[in-house]
């Protein structure tokens, strides 16, 4: 068996593909009916699909993976990518099919701002609990008035169009930050 299976099955990645193609046919499901876009259902869908894909940012012993006699680095880092990169782009196969669920840009940005999230979630909490972050802070911006400005921007950056300078770069800077982070670190014990 390959290197490349192994990984993927000791990552749950079939169960995480699973409900990530779940979020995507319940987007679809949901947006078909040509209104305008709302940008909280994308954002509801993407913390959903990259929570479950945060599972699978440890192994079964991390105390084994840390001890493996390859480079984790790399390794880890594409993984976030390709979460972000699934995420985003399984909304982005829904929105080629027809309904209306968000812009490209807006897509892409915020699945790169929740892998991140989910990342940083892995390095503080571990693996299991790497939901955390992209949950919590999705409950932030949904449930809890938020100031007026600058601060709005930062904090609400997921619900915020492409072209807004302070969302997109919170989002790049969660992206660049928990990629880092958890390529370096690895997930908590």
């Amino acid at each position: 068996m390959r290197w490349l299976v192994l990984y993927a099955r000791s990552r749950q990645v079939p169960a995480s593909a699973a409900a990530v193609l779940a979020a995507a046919l319940a987007v679809w499901f949901l947006a078909r009916d040509g209104g305008p876009a709302d940008p909280r259902l994308a954002v509801l869908a993407l913390t959903a699909a990259v929570t479950a894909a945060s599972v699978g940012l440890g192994g079964q012993d991390v105390a084994l993976d840390r001890t493996a006699a390859v480079r984790w680095v790399p390794r880890r880092a594409v993984h976030v990518l390709l979460v972000g990169a699934v995420a985003a782009g399984s909304l982005l196969a829904v929105r080629a099919a027809g309904p209306d669920v968000g812009s490209a840009g807006l897509l892409l940005r915020n699945g790169a701002g929740m892998a991140g999230l989910a990342a940083a979630g892995a390095v503080l909490c571990g693996a299991a609990y790497a939901w955390t972050l992209p949950l919590g802070w999705l409950a932030l911006v949904m449930f809890t008035p938020l100031p007026s400005g600058w601060a709005a921007e930062v904090l609400a950056w997921m619900l915020r169009p492409p072209e807004a300078a302070a969302a997109t770069g919170t989002a790049l800077a969660l992206a660049v930050a928990g990629t880092a982070a958890y390529a370096a670190v690895g997930p908590r014990r």
